[in-house]
């Protein structure tokens, strides 16, 4: 007789499946982007003003003179053998080797982001549960409702003329400094985007945890405060805030897209803000693929942490 899967195995498996419809779905979609432009994509692509030999040439290189199911094969081909999806229409080179050229000031950016985004969210969550309907919970949600509304070009542009003009800790822009230090005025541009919803949402994880009944009792047996908060109530909201971080990672690679033009760093948001300026098919095709795949990556990594660490599926499996 056949052992049922346990409740662990089921979420691995679910996610999986989850995470490979994401996968094939979003390459599909870059597939289409091409194919669904009005009228004929070469055409849009060259402009009104190219001549007939130049579009039947751009036709011939994306394979547009071949029928859907065929372009769709051949797309699909490339990309799962070379990992690539055609050269670029601007300077011939495969866009994979420019996105691996590009993608190490991208790394950076979202990993800073993403330490500072942890950084910044826990002690103001921490500080609103603690004072629930306070006036220090009122001055959380006034500034969490006021980030929401801050674009991340107006946050860059705030904190480029305090830290690098005013105060000159931090290069404007670039890489002049090399990496870490040049991406820490970018990384808390990106961090900024995602604090407001990583903060209302551990506010209401650490509201339950401190209502829950252990803390009650820790509470009667005469611990301190500060204890039960940093050795018991924060790791309760440990695995909440994982699993924050990791399905919000789209909103930061997102926002690290837009911050990259800002402040001039030579990332995948600026090779995609010039492929899209010049019309390069492929490499805006390759940079949406490995971005979404990126995505859908941290997602399943963070998912399977957060099964691994709940000891309710643990005892379970």
């Amino acid at each position: 007789m056949r052992k049922a899967a346990t409740p662990l195995a089921r979420r691995v498996a679910h996610a999986l499946l989850r995470a490979g419809g994401v996968a094939a779905g979003v390459v599909v979609i870059a597939f289409l982007l091409g194919r669904l432009i009005p009228g004929d994509a070469a055409t849009a692509l060259l402009g009104s003003r190219a001549t007939p030999e130049a579009v039947a040439e751009l036709r011939g290189r994306l394979g547009l003179d071949e029928p859907l199911p065929v372009q769709l094969w051949e797309f699909l081909t490339r990309l799962v053998t070379e990992g690539d999806t055609g050269a670029s229409l601007v300077n011939d080179v495969p866009t994979r080797e420019l996105i691996l050229a590009r993608v190490e000031p991208t790394l950076w950016l979202v990993a800073f982001a993403a330490v500072f985004a942890v950084v910044l969210a826990v002690p103001l969550a921490l500080w609103a549960a603690t004072h629930r309907d306070g006036v220090a919970d009122h001055v959380v949600r006034i500034l969490t409702t006021a980030g929401i509304a801050m674009p991340a070009f107006w946050t860059g542009l705030l904190l480029i003329l305090l830290f690098s003009v005013r105060l000159g800790w931090f290069p404007v822009g670039g890489v002049r400094d090399g990496y870490p230090v040049s991406v820490v005025l970018p990384a808390l541009t990106a961090a900024f985007a995602i604090v407001p919803i990583l903060v209302r949402s551990l506010r209401v994880q650490l509201v339950e945890v401190l209502r829950a009944d252990f803390v009650a009792t820790l509470r009667a047996a005469g611990l301190p405060e500060r204890r039960i908060l940093a050795r018991h109530v924060l790791r309760n909201a440990a695995l909440p805030a994982l699993v924050l971080v990791g399905t919000n990672i789209s909103y930061l690679l997102g926002g690290a897209l837009i911050v990259e033009k800002v402040f001039a760093l030579p990332g995948l948001g600026d090779l995609m803000f010039d492929a899209v300026g010049s019309r390069d098919l492929p490499v805006i095709q390759g940079v949406v693929i490995y971005s979404a795949l990126a995505v859908v990556l941290v997602t399943l990594v963070t998912d399977h942490l957060a099964a691994l660490l709940d000891p309710r599926l643990r005892r379970a499996a």
